[in-house]
């Protein structure tokens, strides 16, 4: 069995400390200065109100307790009281502007990082999981959170809290000041050993909590296919794996505080007994009052709770720092494709005039490095080959071809998910990278053989955020691909809520609401990949219907494995291995006798030779045409 941590290692990169990420996330306190400087007045006094209880409880002891001055001693009750009070009222507003500067933090920065995943290019989502994705938008914002809510603001209290204990006890009693600092190195010592492994523990858990993330997200969406074929209990005990190595890290966590806190508190103690010793010492030669001694304990635990607090304030940096890291990773991505800064204009009254004008694409490969490749003889895994068609506008035009042949990435590369390395792709005379995304995408209607519905109703997945189209729209639209006859049957018609992914509809239903998507803004090019593989025979020849009006003056480009689905076009391109190898109409190709009607005979083969012997005799046959194809290129070539 895989590791299951394995492609992860990045989860767990991270500094204690990096200037350069702590100057950009201070850059979001920016637009909240009134606040951070409102908190940090609030802060200042706390701390001041907090320095002055134990001062007034040696005020009462020394000056009115053993005078037996009881009046005097309510005087002082009175104003510890009102000291409380203001406390508790600055503290309230300390935690509601903190927490609100977090609250606005965290917003803006994963609007930030929702806005930057709509814009990076399809080819940034191959190479990423989903699931880590979602992580970076969930726990990492959350992380930074805690760093501006109870961070970064409240260290300066805690700092203001210690300087203020130091000035006052050196003021007091330099002597007990100097036996109260004499613990520090112990302090220093347990801090470290703290600071050090609580680091190193926190980072793992953090990747731990990206691994099963990822694994939910991929397995969750995947459950049909993981019950299909039995994968229930080898995929739980992956599961186990992944969560036992969180549970591990979080407890590994969990052994360092439960040794750090008791080592304070056991220091603290040992400090109080140093100054119970000396300072009654003191206080039997008469060189120290009683309550400048129990001033002296109160001021000792008041020291050593900011120092526990900013050890723990170290374990918020670390998180910050490794969440920056990867949050500003993720921002800092490039958008590689996006609209030019002057797009160029399609004349008026253009309707999808497509040209592929020696196309050459692979994958996971920029246009500089293609060329360098190209230059010194370096093999680059072609998916598409020198290809060049031109699509009229208003033509209908089907592309065939074995699994592989590259006929979805025509599809991807006219839509610009893709840029290609070599050639150019126009539309309407004007090169797609030179056309505003937003118009190159918006006079095309794409109908992808997965249909992706999104949680709503009906008429939401039809419309699809497109402002423009009113309930009429999306009416006629449902109407022209004859998805009204199953929507009038629905509870709400075309109020009916789908559920997740459409999951409460059938395949055939969602295919016919993909069409009636995709036709809702009257586009003027008309894509359809594989469109109607994942449609009954019934469902099929409406559509078929439909289209035949529905592609009447659009440019229509459609991909298809059933051949009888675009016998009818006026156009077929047949590819084979990235390379546009036959074009012609339906008979023309047949006459040719050449790799379409080899396609078209193994498929009619297929389909009334019916059973497991007919399929097989397909398969054979499809390997011997291309068996052929192979040795007939190779024979060009030499």
């Amino acid at each position: 069995m895989s590791d299951p941590a394995a492609g992860h290692d990045d989860d767990v990169i991270g500094k204690a400390y990096d200037a350069r990420l702590m100057r950009r996330l201070l850059g979001y306190l920016r637009p909240h200065w009134r606040s951070v400087l409102l908190g940090l007045v609030v802060i200042v006094a706390t701390a001041l109100l907090q320095l002055v209880q134990p001062w007034l409880t040696k005020v009462a002891i020394d000056e009115h307790i053993v005078r037996g001055d009881l009046a005097g001693v309510g005087r002082v009750a009175g104003l510890f009281l009102a000291v409380l009070a203001g406390v508790f009222v600055l503290e309230f507003a300390q935690t509601w502007i903190s927490q609100t500067i977090g609250q606005g933090i965290m917003f803006e920065m994963r609007m930030a990082i929702y806005g930057h995943l709509q814009r990076v290019d399809v080819a940034f989502y191959d190479r990423h999981a989903v699931g880590r994705l979602m992580t970076r938008v969930t726990s990492d914002v959350d992380a930074l959170n805690d760093l501006f809510s109870a961070g970064v603001v409240a260290v300066f209290g805690d700092a203001f809290m210690l300087a203020g204990i130091i000035g006052v006890v050196l003021w007091m009693d330099w002597r007990l000041a100097l036996v109260t600092f004499s613990v520090l190195p112990l302090i220093v010592l347990v801090t470290q050993w703290f600071r050090r492994n609580v680091r190193e523990s926190y980072r793992r858990v953090r990747g731990w909590v990206a691994r099963i993330n990822a694994f939910l997200q991929e397995n969750l969406t995947g459950m049909a296919t993981v019950q299909l074929f039995r994968r229930e209990t080898l995929n739980f005990e992956r599961f186990a794996s992944i969560n036992r190595g969180h549970r591990d890290a979080n407890v590994e966590a969990i052994f360092y505080y439960a040794v750090f806190y008791p080592a304070i508190e056991a220091v603290a103690a040992l400090a109080a007994a140093l100054i119970i010793v000396a300072g009654g010492h003191w206080v039997g030669t008469g060189t120290l009052t009683i309550g400048a001694l129990v001033a002296f304990l109160q001021y000792a635990q008041r020291f050593f709770r900011p120092i526990s607090d900013m050890s723990e304030k170290f374990n918020l940096l670390q998180a910050a720092m490794a969440s920056s890291e990867r949050i500003f990773t993720l921002l800092d991505t490039p958008v590689t494709i996006a609209s030019p800064a002057a797009p160029a204009r399609r004349p008026s009254g253009a309707r999808g005039h497509i040209v592929f004008d020696h196309v050459w694409f692979a994958y996971g490969v920029d246009a500089a490095t293609a060329a360098a490749a190209t230059a010194d003889g370096t093999d680059v895994n072609w998916v598409l080959r020198d290809v060049s068609f031109e699509v009229p506008a208003g033509q209908r035009v089907g592309i065939v071809g074995a699994t592989g042949a590259g006929k979805t990435t025509i599809i991807s590369l006219l839509l610009r998910f893709y840029d290609v390395q070599r050639g150019r792709i126009l539309v309407d005379g004007v090169d797609i990278r030179e056309l505003d995304l937003a118009e190159l995408r918006g006079i095309c209607g794409l109908v992808l053989q997965d249909v992706y519905l999104f949680s709503g109703s009906i008429v939401d997945n039809v419309r699809l955020g497109r402002p423009g189209l009113t309930r009429g729209d999306v009416e006629r639209a449902v109407a022209a691909v004859h998805a009204d006859r199953f929507v009038a049957a629905l509870p709400d018609g075309l109020d009916t809520r789908v559920g997740e992914r459409g999951a409460s509809l059938s395949v055939g239903q969602k295919q016919l609401l993909s069409f009636a998507r995709a036709l809702a803004g009257n586009p003027a090019v008309l894509v359809l990949d594989e469109a109607t593989s994942s449609v009954d025979t019934e469902t099929e020849l409406l559509i078929r219907d439909a289209l035949h009006v529905l592609m009447a003056g659009r440019t229509t480009i459609a991909i298809a494995h059933r051949l009888s689905t675009i016998q009818d076009v006026d156009r077929i391109l047949v590819f084979h291995r990235g390379e546009l190898r036959e074009s012609g109409s339906h008979q023309e190709l047949l006459a040719q006798r050449g790799l379409y009607e080899r396609l078209y005979q193994l498929q009619y083969r297929d389909q009334v030779g019916g059973g497991r012997s007919g399929w097989l005799a397909g398969e054979h046959e499809q390997r011997a045409a291309d068996r052929q194809v192979g040795e007939a290129q190779g024979a060009r070539l030499e």
